[in-house]
């Protein structure tokens, strides 16, 4: 299938169209180990069910144009826009601390957007067949994991966190089978890029020092462009690298967000959550939460999570040795030089997020006590880590009995006289608090009831009014307690799945 295809599956032909797509392909500069030409496997009678049309708009494409009924044939891969150049990935990654080759096994990159403002972002396919990279699997993916990648993104996206976005879910009417047979689709994801760790850790398993070099440059014109000039811009791509990934791993701890399956190959280059399997938001507040069901030993846990990207980096910093310097003794010395500014780097982005979740304008020493205390009390109050601090936001404490607890009622004390200490007002430090404690999370137990509505019955409603919810997670003028109360006390431990 060339990038003029007009022939669908069942060989009819349809009215091509473009809908302001600009497609190029930096990345297939790259030498040709970086990655496998492969075509969407077509499916026989796609239908679009989900379509983003601000993200649409954002990426200068024309949303009236791609919700037409014939996008479909685009949004599943049995035909290519003009311009595309569908490839596959390669890379490889630490999956749950073991070194694996991997590649792109169910999602093909059909080039980068250059938008109205000159930047450009990955399109790609998941779910549309198999690829060089499948070993043994079919490439494609279920509707529920898709439709849950849309809502989870988008939800980040609404927070101010760096993320892919989903562009886009196409229904295939194929099966896919699993443990279960599950109806397919495939989701339409952007991305700043797919470069990841793991990509840096396939350049370097080649033995290539080009290899390397190539992707390392190409990985700073592309994200880094201001550090191509510096003296040691591999030493440079490194630290900006480790800065990016601690400042987003705090991002996620002040919003109880769970990835779930941080291995190498689900950490971008870019700085961006990437690959969205079996995370969630926390409900009840406890640092040992995990919600994958293959994760027993707790190695991703929300509490794990920063020591985690750390241990990620190191891997990074390992690759990328031989550009470091030219005495491996020396380059080890550099590398390390790099790593042990993670801890610090990662605690200053998380105690200013803290202290604006706090309503705190300004440091003192005591604040990460303060904060540490309030942890310690949820924990042990079992307390709903978002509405915890919504209700600080409003000074109207709904949990009656957390409110009621004579430890909270100390540390309610002590809170009140820190912010008593600074010159801005109370006002003004609510309306910090209320820039930075979303009101509405994607609820577990929400998330699942649109799921089960949109792959057992085709209704979208749910679906739509959940979306319509996240969309604005810091609108404390809407009354929506069907979207903020957590689940029941007595629900089943939520567990989630990677949904390959």
């Amino acid at each position: 299938m060339n990038a003029q295809s007009v022939i669908t599956a069942t060989g009819s032909p349809i009215v091509p169209f473009t809908g302001g797509w600009r497609l190029e392909h930096t990345y297939a500069r790259l030498p040709a180990g970086f990655f496998a030409s492969v075509s969407p496997t077509p499916v026989s009678s796609p239908r679009l069910v989900l379509l983003n049309r601000p993200l649409a708009e954002e990426l200068g494409l024309d949303p009236t144009v791609l919700a037409q009924s014939e996008s479909a044939a685009w949004f599943a891969g049995n035909v290519l826009s003009p311009g595309a150049f569908p490839i596959a990935q390669a890379y490889s990654g630490h999956q749950y601390g073991n070194f694996v080759r991997l590649g792109d096994g169910r999602a093909i990159l059909l080039g980068e957007q250059i938008t109205p403002r000159g930047e450009r972002f990955d399109i790609q396919l998941k779910g549309p067949g198999p690829t060089p990279y499948s070993r043994r699997g079919d490439g494609r993916a279920a509707l529920g994991p898709m439709l849950r990648e849309y809502i989870i993104s988008e939800a980040m996206h609404a927070l101010g966190i760096p993320t892919t976005r989903s562009l886009a879910v196409a229904a295939t009417r194929e099966p896919v089978f699993r443990e279960t047979t599950l109806p397919g689709a495939i989701l339409t994801r952007t991305a700043a890029s797919h470069l990841r760790v793991g990509t840096v850790e396939w350049a370097a398993s080649t033995g290539e020092i080009e290899n390397l070099r190539s992707l390392a440059d190409y990985t700073l014109q592309r994200h880094y462009p201001e550090l191509t000039k510096v003296e040691q811009p591999y030493v440079a791509l490194l630290e900006a690298v480790l800065q990016r990934q601690a400042a987003l791993i705090a991002r996620w701890q002040h919003v109880g967000f769970v990835h779930g399956v941080m291995n190498t190959d689900n950490m971008a280059l870019s700085g961006e959550t990437i690959d969205y399997g079996p995370c969630a938001f926390m409900d009840a507040y406890h640092p040992a939460t995990v919600f994958s069901s293959i994760d027993h030993h707790g190695r991703y846990a929300y509490a794990n999570q920063p020591k985690i990207a750390h241990w990620n980096i190191s891997r990074l910093a390992s690759a990328m040795l031989p550009l470091l310097h030219t005495n491996e003794e020396e380059a080890v010395a550099v590398a390390n030089g790099v790593l042990k500014s993670f801890p610090e780097i990662f605690r200053t982005h998380w105690l200013a997020g803290l202290r604006a979740k706090l309503g705190l304008f300004y440091e003192e020493p005591g604040d990460i006590e303060l904060a540490e205390n309030l942890f310690t009390i949820m924990q042990e109050q079992g307390a709903d880590f978002t509405n915890t601090f919504r209700d600080l936001s409003g000074e109207v404490m709904t949990n009656i009995e957390l409110a009621a607890h004579a430890e909270f009622r100390a540390w309610h004390t002590r809170w009140q006289e820190r912010l008593g200490r600074q010159l801005q007002n109370r006002d003004e430090a609510r309306a910090l608090m209320r820039r930075h404690n979303p009101a509405f999370i994607p609820r577990n137990h929400k998330v699942e009831e649109a799921l089960a509505a949109a792959t057992s019955h085709g209704d979208l409603s749910e679906l739509e009014k959940l979306l319509d919810v996240i969309a604005q997670p810091f609108a404390y003028d809407r009354q929506l307690p069907d979207f903020s109360t957590p689940p029941a006390p007595d629900a089943p431990v939520y567990r989630t799945f990677c949904g390959t």
